[in-house]
């Protein structure tokens, strides 16, 4: 294996298995201690979470999903990797549908609810929070699920791969 295939899988594993992780902790932490709130802490702190969350630490992950997948699946075009190209384009595929999901879904939420207003100053909260909860909140586990599916399936080409190595492939 080469350093060019080791690497691009490595940082394609990593980079989907933190922002499956964080897709995850919003799924199991964030969003039911948020759904116990009242109306103008939701509101709020999600207002907040938005915006710190646009930074080059998460979207390096985010977008690395993609990116490094495509390079990890570039240096495994060879005939001696064929089977292992299909778990990585596997992966590809869901991490893109995440991408989309986030694309087309999660972030126009967010921007409606940025265009809300400062919470503070919401005249009709619960129905701001209606317009944005719910719909975030499924779109989330969606993304959240495809890419850990896409994280298990590049785990299990290293793991393939490292079996190969093993055998002097």
């Amino acid at each position: 294996m080469t350093v060019a295939r080791i690497a691009s899988m490595v940082a394609a594993t990593l980079a989907t298995g933190l922002i499956a992780g964080v897709f995850y902790a919003y799924a199991i932490s964030v969003m039911p201690a948020l759904g116990r709130a009242d109306d103008r802490t939701l509101v709020e702190v999600m207002q907040k979470i938005n915006v710190a969350i646009m930074n080059p630490w998460f979207l390096t992950g985010f977008v690395g999903t993609v990116a490094f997948g495509v390079l990890a699946a570039l240096t495994h075009l060879d005939r001696a990797h064929r089977g292992v190209l299909v778990w990585i384009v596997a992966a590809l595929v869901l991490n893109v549908l995440a991408f989309l999901v986030t694309s087309a879904l999660n972030v126009p939420l967010n921007d409606q609810l940025a265009a809300a207003g400062a919470a503070a100053r919401i005249g009709e909260l619960a129905s701001v929070r209606a317009d944005f909860e719910s719909a975030w909140v499924r779109w989330n586990m969606v993304r959240a699920v495809l890419h850990a599916l896409a994280f298990v399936a590049l785990c299990g080409v290293l793991f393939v791969a490292g079996v190969q190595q093993g055998r002097g492939r």
